[in-house]
């Protein structure tokens, strides 16, 4: 898939990278969570590597993204996040308008 002038491309393409190198990043989680979505758009999607899923961790991206953003930005993760889900809707939504 062409990602070139969708929105957000960037930070879905740098969780793919994250993904495919193993580092668990804002970007790589989010792509996590877009994950169906984005492969019905076409976009191959590494693995998450297994170790990100193992107890005592929480296997769901969403909870994961949420607990990286409280750790690093206390008084604003709640709107950090939201703005992170509304880029990834409209790099969904322009993906599937384009394809």
């Amino acid at each position: 898939m062409d990602t070139t002038g969708l929105p957000g491309a960037d930070l879905i393409e740098q969780g793919l990278r994250d993904l495919a190198g193993s580092h668990e990043t804002e970007a790589a989680l989010l792509v996590l969570i877009g994950a169906p979505r984005l492969q019905r758009l076409g976009v191959d999607i590494p693995a998450a590597p297994s170790a990100w899923s193992a107890p005592p961790r929480d296997p769901s991206p969403e909870h994961r993204l949420y607990a990286r953003l409280a750790a690093a930005h206390a008084d604003s993760a709640h709107s950090r996040y939201n703005a992170l889900i509304r880029t990834l809707v409209s790099f969904e939504r322009a993906g599937a308008c384009a394809s």
